[in-house]
């Protein structure tokens, strides 16, 4: 596949909405979401995208005829069991056309982007319930998790208090300390693909946080806080599908997969 110089928005996205957008309703599905549990979504769409070399962030390039963004929030929003879905988003989009249907759900509300992931993390935690139980963070930049992944991620987090979804690594990864040269080969048995959403219990995250911030410690995911704690995280296995759109190949890897799941641009 020929590498693309950059990827050019289509009129779609560049109007953020059409006919067909603002009218097409989304399918409210009942989630196997685990029982006794309060459980929200943080979506995190307030990155720039710089990698995607388009003129604004790809949680708005068209994918199949509609924002990324919004196959996010028709997904989220059509799991019933969802308390509340905490967008983290710039306040100069918040208007933009394709967000106004879902404007009416009173589940969704919305958060400032911070200046670091873990910023925008902590201010979409504040958005949470006070007896939410579980709280999913998702990458807006990560449309095609599945309905199951989601089940199965949030099963695993209410037993154990903090799931991420991930999958195998499937290339072979070598170490090298100067970038010149290769140290060592990893075992790739040991090696895990990290996705999202990345599952835990909202005060797990809150002292993960704290813990974090005093140390001056790396947080290079959300469920690293955990880690540096010394407490466990469980692996969910999940799909190769679940792929993170970073670059312009990306986008046409994610349209071919939802026309494989039977999508239709809109």
């Amino acid at each position: 596949m020929a590498a693309a110089a950059a990827y050019t928005v289509p009129a779609v996205a560049r109007g953020f909405a059409t006919a067909s957008v603002l009218t097409r309703s989304r399918t409210v599905v009942a989630a196997a979401l685990p029982a006794g549990e309060k459980c929200s979504f943080v979506l995190l769409a307030g990155g720039s995208g710089s990698r995607m070399k388009a003129d604004r962030p790809k949680q708005f390039l068209d994918l199949l005829g509609k924002p990324v963004l919004q196959w996010d929030l028709e997904l989220l929003l059509g799991i019933k069991e969802l308390d509340r879905i905490v967008l983290v988003i710039a306040e100069e989009f918040r208007d933009l056309d394709f967000l106004g249907p879902f404007a009416s759900d009173e589940r969704l509300v919305f958060a400032s982007p911070g200046a670091e992931r873990q910023n925008s993390v902590e201010n979409g935690l504040a958005g949470v319930t006070d007896d939410c139980t579980l709280v999913a963070i998702h990458d807006a930049a990560r449309p095609l998790v599945t309905i199951d992944a989601i089940e199965r991620c949030f099963a695993d987090a209410a037993t154990h208090d903090a799931a991420v979804l991930a999958v195998p690594c499937k290339p072979t990864i070598k170490e090298s300390e100067d970038g010149e040269f290769v140290l060592r080969t990893l075992d790739r048995s040991k090696l895990w693909d990290i996705q999202t959403p990345q599952i835990l219990r909202p005060q797990m995250l809150r002292d993960g946080f704290v813990n974090a911030n005093e140390k001056g410690l790396a947080v290079t995911d959300d469920v690293s806080v955990v880690e540096l704690m010394g407490k466990p995280v469980k692996l969910t296995v999940g799909e190769y599908t679940n792929l993170k759109l970073t670059t312009p190949e990306d986008m046409i890897i994610a349209e071919t997969i939802l026309k494989d799941r039977g999508e239709k641009a809109s």
